[in-house]
């Protein structure tokens, strides 16, 4: 599998990495996931996003395999975009699917990066 983030969500999406047409689309619903997880606090601090298909997931997961269902993740939110499923059943196990990896994202991510709220840094 390609380490290319569009092309193996492509991939995913059973879209031949030869054919271009929708790759802006699926591009600009990539990003709409990163910037979901950005939200989550997952991924660099600043944010991510892909132009092309030269980024990589390593450049976003740096190479930390706990975060591998961010890949999982991303094709899902793409998918729901770009092609969702017709039926409303299949389209609510989506949507829960996404959620319920919000929340898996979400709790690792507080395993190692959890800040108490309750502290004041006066600086």
């Amino acid at each position: 599998m390609s380490d290319s983030i569009l092309q193996s969500t492509k991939k995913i999406l059973d879209i031949e990495e030869s054919y271009t047409a929708f790759d802006f689309s699926v591009m600009t619903h990539i990003n709409t996931a990163f910037s979901k997880l950005n939200q989550l606090g997952v991924g660099p601090v600043e944010g991510f996003e892909i132009e092309d298909d030269q980024a990589t997931w390593d450049t976003f997961l740096a190479s930390n395999p706990k975060y591998n269902m961010v890949k999982t993740y991303v094709y899902l939110v793409v998918r729901s975009l770009f092609d969702p499923p017709q039926s409303s059943i299949a389209n609510t196990m989506m949507k829960e699917q996404i959620e319920q990896f919000e929340w898996r994202l979400n709790a690792l991510r507080e395993e190692t990066d959890w800040v108490d709220p309750t502290v004041i840094v006066i600086p």
